[in-house]
């Protein structure tokens, strides 16, 4: 009897993208946009390691550091959110994550203070080291560091996919939730400076 039972059902090897394991194992991209910003904006800030490594006793410094760490993340995040959708999250995170590490790179050798006078350089000073400093092996052991390590762990994470309404409802929360955060770090870095 069992050398004649009929197979409903033929294995053909293609998984399908909505098979129920994948999805439960499948990460939110909306964490995956949290990750990214929260590395972006504690990892790859130079100044705040500076503050921690220095640990002044007033903790002023740390408090606007934290600040900027909160503002930058919430940033990072926006954008992610907005670029969160199925094709262009994982792109969106690689070009964040290496324009984070390019700019750790920059602020660490050339030994930028994080003040008011931040806003007196160019935007391509900040972002992109010396051109000479981009020979030294420190620079490339950071670049390894803070952006290939995060971006080879962003394209082997399988991304859940949503339907177009969940992705919508996703992408709004993301952008109120971080505009939020940037409305208050902003408020409490413009309160540290005044």
């Amino acid at each position: 009897m069992r050398a004649m039972s009929l197979k409903l059902f033929r294995s053909t090897g293609y998984s399908s993208i909505f098979a129920p394991g994948q999805s439960r194992v499948a990460m939110h991209p909306g964490w995956m946009v949290v990750a990214t910003s929260t590395w972006v904006g504690f990892v790859c800030n130079v100044g705040l390691w500076r503050e921690l490594a220095h640990s002044s006793v007033e903790g002023m410094g740390l408090a606007r550091v934290l600040a900027l760490a909160v503002f930058i993340s919430a940033a990072c995040a926006l954008v992610l959110s907005v670029l969160g959708w199925r094709r262009t999250l994982k792109p969106a995170v690689t070009v964040v994550l290496f324009l984070a590490a390019l700019a750790a790179c920059s602020s660490w050798g050339q030994a930028v203070p994080v003040d008011a006078s931040l806003l007196d350089k160019g935007l391509s000073s900040l972002i992109l080291p010396p051109w000479a400093s981009l020979l030294r092996w420190q620079v490339s052991a950071m670049l390894a560091g803070l952006a290939l390590a995060p971006i080879v762990w962003a394209w082997n994470t399988k991304v859940r996919r949503l339907s177009a309404g969940q992705q919508l409802s996703a992408t709004v929360m993301g952008i109120l939730i971080s505009a939020a955060l940037m409305a208050a770090s902003g408020f409490a870095l413009i309160e540290g400076l005044a």
